[in-house]
């Protein structure tokens, strides 16, 4: 079996945090964002994966070569042009004779893909769709099943008392399972999305094609600054299982500073006497000088946070300056190398 990771997006949601940054390679709580994919599909038995690029691919492939170190064997594809989610699958799996997973590069989460699959293999499925429930419908195109899980028809946006009307609030979660025959819908070279295109000419050929609605499971699109700063939270208070957070060692701690249980500490950190970490992931070579406050916040490597700073519910990138008695909170995002002064308040 084989899985392509969709990962050729620019990740203009998540800036400032991109610009420097591919988001494949994204810290979450000290790990890159992908190697929380890549875990849950060798969890699966699933070791044969392409990564497919667009965006800074040489940084992101010389991150990982070729994934021995993860446990799977790596490969990588770079789309000359934008080719849309079924355009890159076709690019990445042309002539696979085996099932194929596809995962959308935005998601985290920590189903249980190996069910998934079962049941894929169980229904005879040509094509599977991992979908997931919805509060907010008028945020999402939805997918409705009938009660055998076949998928009837996407609908894009519908208001909220249209969906209501219909009882549907489930919506694409980003993970495919998909048989070979799949890839004569998407025409080798040619922009096409799995949404518009290539899912509903499945469902108009009679395809067999059903939904999985994932249940007690995490799941995440961590495409916006809010999203991706709430993952790491999540991941630290325990609401996503299943992977094993980097261990707090190598850092110089003061014996009167406070780092919680929750809180992940990267190697080559110095925290001062009188500093509070509390939920917080700081990446490696992060000063804390004294008395300053970090909670409920990500903080890249290499950044200072001088005495008396505040930073809450933040997040704060790479080789940044935070001021004395700086104030950074509420969902603020500070792109790599921001500086500010003393007494700033953002």
């Amino acid at each position: 079996m084989k899985a392509v990771i969709l990962a050729g997006g620019k990740g203009t949601r998540l800036r400032p945090l991109t610009i420097y940054t591919p988001k494949p390679i994204v810290p979450v709580v000290n790990r890159p964002f992908l190697e929380y994919q890549i875990e849950v599909l060798r969890r699966a038995g699933v070791d044969d994966i392409v990564i497919s690029l667009s965006y800074q691919p040489d940084k992101i492939e010389h991150f990982w070569g070729d994934g021995s170190g993860l446990g799977v064997r790596l490969s990588y594809i770079t789309e000359a042009s934008p080719l849309g989610t079924g355009g890159a699958y076709r690019f990445a799996a042309d002539g696979c004779e085996t099932t194929t997973v596809v995962v959308n590069g935005d998601i985290l989460t920590d189903i249980d893909l190996s069910a998934v699959i079962r049941t894929h293999k169980e229904r005879k499925a040509i094509a599977t769709l991992t979908l997931t429930k919805v509060e907010d419908t008028s945020r999402y195109g939805l997918v409705e099943t009938n009660v055998d899980g076949a998928i009837l028809r996407f609908l894009e946006k519908p208001k909220p008392e249209e969906a209501a009307a219909i009882g549907v609030n489930t919506v694409n979660a980003g993970i495919y399972i998909l048989e070979p025959e799949v890839l004569s819908l998407a025409p080798k070279g040619e922009n096409r999305s799995f949404e518009t295109q290539i899912m509903p000419e499945i469902i108009e050929r009679g395809m067999p094609f059903f939904g999985h609605v994932i249940e007690s499971t995490y799941w995440s699109d961590i495409g916006t600054p809010a999203t991706y700063l709430a993952a790491n939270l999540d991941l630290l208070n325990g609401n996503i299982r299943g992977f094993d957070l980097p261990k707090n060692t190598g850092s110089d701690v003061a014996t009167a500073a406070v780092v919680d249980g929750l809180s992940r500490i990267a190697e080559d950190c110095n925290i001062k006497p009188g500093a509070e970490i509390r939920c917080s992931v700081l990446g490696r070579g992060v000063l804390v000088e004294e008395k300053a406050i970090v909670e409920n916040s990500v903080i890249w490597p290499h950044t200072r946070i001088a005495a008396g700073a505040v930073i809450r519910d933040s997040v704060v990138g790479r080789s940044c300056h935070i001021g004395r008695k700086a104030i950074v909170t509420n969902g603020a995002i500070l792109g790599d190398k921001t500086q500010l002064t003393d007494y700033t308040q953002v």
